[in-house]
C-alpha cells in the first residue's frame, strides 16, 4: 500500500515541476505576472481573500522544490522501507512541500505566515521523528530558534495594519520613503536571518541533522533554510541600500567563515554536509546585501540541486555502514561503491565550483562581482578564504568517505544495487551538470561580461586551488593532533565557536537555575508552610463548624431565631 502510495506522490510532484519550468518560460518569455484572488467569504465590509502571484521567480523555484521533492520521495521508497511510520513520514513531507509552496507563492503577509509557521512546525516533527533524547533537545532547539523569526512575522504584519492591505508586493516602492520602513525592514530581516541561520541563530542547522537524511536533503538544499533568502529576495526592492543591509552582509560574511571552518574539524557526516549548507546560505546572504538580489537567487537554484545530491549519498553510505555516521570509520568504499563514489565526488566537485559544472557558474560570477562591488580588504578577504575552505573541507570529506583505510567491522555490506536510490540520484545528477548553464540563460537573460586584469580574473582558480593544497596538508596534521589529544582546537572550532552552548545553556541556565531555587525555598520552603498549612488547618476547621451547623439541631434553630429577634430590635432602635 505505502510503496503504490509513494510512487504515487514521485509522479504527481514530478510532472507538476516539470508543468512549472513549461510555465516559467511562458511568464519569462512574454514578460507577464498573473495574480489570481479567490474570495473565500465576504461578511458586510470584510473580505477574506486568498492572493496568489506567479511570476517568473515564484514559477522557477516551485519547479526546483517539486523536482527535488519527488526525487527525495522516490528515494524514501527504499530508504524509509523497514521504518514502522513510513506513511506518517510520507504524510510529514508533504505537509512539508506545501507549506514551502504556501510561502512561494504568497505576496500577502497573513499567508506568508501559514507557510512561514508551517514549515517550522513540521520541521520540528521531522527532526524528532526517531524519538530520542537527541532528537528532542535539537528539535526543541529548532523550534525555538525559529519561533524569534514567527514573531518578528507577527510584528511587521502588526505594523502593516497602517496600510490598506496586507500585500506588500504593492507596497515596495512606497515603503522606500516611508518611516515605518526601518521597523519593518527590522522585523523582515530578522526573520530571514533566523529561518537561513545566520550569525547569532545559527546552532540550529547542524543540530537539525536529528533528522533522517531524506528529510535534511530536502531542508537543506529547497526548503526550510532557504525560505528566509526567498524573503529578503522578495523583500529586496524595498530594502535596497538600506543600512542594516550592510549588517546582514557582515553577518552573511562571518557565518560563512565560522562554518567554512567548522567544518574542516567535525567528523560527523551528515554535520559537515550541514555546515557547508551554512556556508552556501551566508554567500547567498552576503550577495544579496551587496543589491543582487537575481544572482543569489539564482545561486540558491544552483545549489539547490548539487546540495540534494550531496545528502542523498549520504544516506547511502549511512545505510551501508550500519548506520554510523562518523567518516573516521569509513573508507575504501570507493571499490566498492563506484557508482554512488562518482556522484558523491561531482556534487563534492560542483559545491566547490569546478568549471563547467553547476556550481561554477554562480560562484565564479558572485566572487568576480565581489571584485566589483565597493567592499573592504577584510570582508572580501573572508569571501574568498571561505571559498578556498570550502574546496578544503570537500576534499577532506572525499578522502575520508572513500579513500582513506577502512575503519569499519568486517559486517559491512557496501553494494551499490538499490536502483531506486540510484535513479533519483541519477537525476539529480543530471542537473548538478547541466543546471548553471541551463538556469543561467532563465534567470539572468542579460550576458554579464565582467572585465577584470588577468590576475584578478585568475583569483578564483588560485584560491581553489590554494584550498585543494590546504586540504591535503590539514588530512596529515588532524591524523597528527588527533593522535596528541589536541582537542582544544577541535572543540573550538568544530562547534563553531561555542555557539550550540551560548544558544542553550546561555540562554536558559540561569532562568532554570532561578526556577529551580523558587522551588525549593518557596515550594518546598516558608510558602508551604505559611500558606497551604495554614489554610489546610484553617479549612478543616471552619469545614467542621460549619457542618455542625448544617446538622438540624432544634437548638440551632432557636439560636438562629433569637439572633433574628435581636437583630431586629437593634434595627428598631436605631430608626
Amino acid at each position: 500500500m505505502y510503496l503504490n502510495l509513494y510512487i504515487v506522490m514521485f509522479m504527481v510532484l514530478f510532472f507538476v515541476s516539470m508543468g512549472m519550468f513549461i510555465f516559467c518560460n511562458i511568464l519569462l518569455n512574454n514578460d507577464m505576472t498573473i495574480f489570481f484572488e479567490y474570495n473565500f467569504y465576504m461578511l458586510n465590509s470584510v473580505d477574506v481573500i486568498m492572493v496568489i502571484l506567479m511570476d517568473w521567480m515564484s514559477t522557477l523555484f516551485l519547479g526546483v522544490v517539486f523536482l527535488i521533492s519527488s526525487m527525495v520521495i522516490y528515494y524514501s521508497k527504499s530508504y524509509m522501507m523497514n521504518d514502522k511510520n513510513k506513511n506518517r513520514f510520507l504524510f510529514l513531507i508533504i505537509l512539508f512541500v506545501l507549506s514551502m509552496m504556501f510561502l512561494i507563492i504568497s505576496p500577502n503577509m497573513i499567508s506568508i505566515l501559514l507557510g512561514w509557521d508551517g514549515l517550522g512546525l513540521i520541521s520540528y516533527c521531522l527532526v524528532i521523528y526517531y524519538q530520542n533524547v537527541k532528537s528532542y533537545n535539537a528539535g526543541m532547539l529548532t523550534i525555538m530558534s525559529n519561533r524569534v523569526g514567527d514573531a518578528a512575522i507577527l510584528v511587521a504584519i502588526a505594523w502593516m495594519l497602517n496600510y490598506g492591505s496586507f500585500n506588500f508586493f504593492f507596497y515596495l516602492s512606497y515603503l522606500k520613503n516611508d518611516y515605518f520602513l526601518f521597523i519593518i525592514s527590522i522585523m523582515v530581516i530578522l526573520a530571514g536571518v533566523t529561518k537561513s541561520a545566520q550569525i547569532p541563530f545559527s546552532s540550529w542547522l547542524p543540530a537539525a541533522m536529528a533528522a533522517p537524511t531524506p528529510v535534511s536533503a530536502l531542508v537543506h538544499s529547497s526548503t526550510l533554510v532557504t525560505a528566509g533568502v526567498y524573503l529578503l529576495i522578495r523583500f529586496s526592492p524595498m530594502l535596497e541600500n538600506f543600512i542594516l543591509f550592510k549588517y546582514l552582509m557582515l553577518m552573511g560574511m562571518l557565518t560563512m567563515f565560522i562554518s567554512g571552518l567548522g567544518a574542516n574539524f567535525e567528523f560527523d557526516l551528515k554535520k559537515i554536509i550541514a555546515l557547508s549548507t551554512l556556508s552556501q546560505l551566508g554567500l547567498m546572504m552576503t550577495i544579496l546585501a551587496m543589491n543582487l538580489s537575481n544572482l543569489a537567487f539564482f545561486h540558491l537554484l544552483i545549489h539547490a540541486f548539487f546540495k540534494s545530491l550531496l545528502f542523498l549519498c549520504a544516506g547511502v553510505l549511512i545505510h551501508s555502514f550500519k548506520d554510523s555516521q562518523d567518516i573516521r570509520f569509513m573508507g575504501t568504499s570507493f571499490k566498492f561503491m563506484p557508482l554512488t563514489g562518482s556522484f558523491f565526488n561531482i556534487s563534492n566537485l560542483a559545491l566547490c565550483g569546478l568549471p563547467f559544472l553547476a556550481g561554477f557558474y554562480s560562484k565564479d560570477l558572485i566572487l568576480e562581482m565581489t571584485l566589483l562591488s565597493n567592499m573592504n580588504s577584510l570582508t572580501l578577504f573572508l569571501c574568498y578564504f571561505s571559498t578556498g575552505l570550502t574546496v578544503c573541507y570537500s576534499l577532506r570529506l572525499f578522502y575520508w568517505s572513500f579513500l582513506n583505510n577502512v575503519n569499519q567491522s568486517v559486517l559491512i555490506n557496501l553494494h551499490d544495487e538499490d536502483w531506486i536510490m540510484n535513479k533519483s540520484m541519477i537525476i539529480l545528477l543530471i542537473f548538478s551538470v547541466i543546471g548553471g548553464s541551463f538556469f543561467m540563460w532563465m534567470v539572468l537573460p542579460f550576458i554579464y561580461m565582467i572585465y577584470l586584469p588577468l590576475n584578478l580574473k585568475m583569483l578564483v582558480i588560485l584560491i581553489m586551488f590554494m584550498g585543494l593544497i590546504l586540504g591535503m596538508i590539514s588530512n596529515y596534521m588532524y591524523m597528527y593532533m588527533y593522535l596528541n589529544k589536541s582537542l582544544e582546537l577541535f572543540s573550538f572550532f568544530g562547534n563553531l565557536w561555542f555557539m550550540p552552548i551560548l544558544s542553550t545553556y546561555g540562554v536558559n541556565f540561569k532562568i532554570l537555575k532561578l526556577g529551580l531555587m523558587f522551588k525549593k525555598n518557596l515550594d518546598y520552603g516558608w510558602t508551604e508552610n505559611l500558606i497551604f498549612s495554614n489554610l489546610n488547618i484553617n479549612l478543616k476547621f471552619y469545614m467542621n463548624y460549619f457542618q455542625k451547623l448544617h446538622l438540624n439541631f432544634i437548638k440551632i434553630y432557636l439560636y438562629i431565631f433569637i439572633i433574628w429577634i435581636l437583630i431586629f430590635l437593634v434595627m428598631l432602635n436605631m430608626n
